[in-house]
């Protein structure tokens, strides 16, 4: 449960935020009386479905880069902290990180990668 409130909580702040516009515009005295009621169930199985899916497709990428990552190959992660040089870093075994729980890490860097920000490197360097 921890892992998926980490991944997802930036969208349930935004599904908070989507629900209470909701809350609002279907209160509205033009509104229909079975507007709330129905506006609020359609997005929270909207929201709930999506928050859903985007939490499995990550989890299922996350475990495919730690096998793939465990195995020798080389992969490909998000650089958040400089963008202006390099927006991304090729991390490998052999190039002295190790995984530790979902997180890469390199006594040699400064930060750490989560798995959830990488991806195989096929050996073509996105532009």
């Amino acid at each position: 449960m921890e892992l998926f409130f980490e991944l997802e909580i930036v969208y349930i702040i935004i599904g908070i935020f989507i629900l209470a516009v909701t809350a609002v515009v279907t209160t509205r005295e033009f509104m229909p009386k079975v507007a709330f009621m129905r506006g609020m169930i359609s997005v929270v199985m909207l929201l709930a479905t999506m928050i859903s899916v985007h939490y499995f497709m990550t989890t299922s990428r996350m475990a495919g880069v730690k096998e793939i990552f465990n195995n020798g190959e080389t992969i490909i992660c998000e650089n958040k902290m400089r963008r202006t040089i390099s927006r991304s870093v090729l991390l490998s075994k052999e190039l002295g990180w190790r995984l530790d729980g979902d997180k890469f890490k390199n006594d040699d860097y400064e930060r750490d990668f989560h798995s959830s920000r990488c991806i195989e490197f096929d050996g073509i360097v996105p532009k």
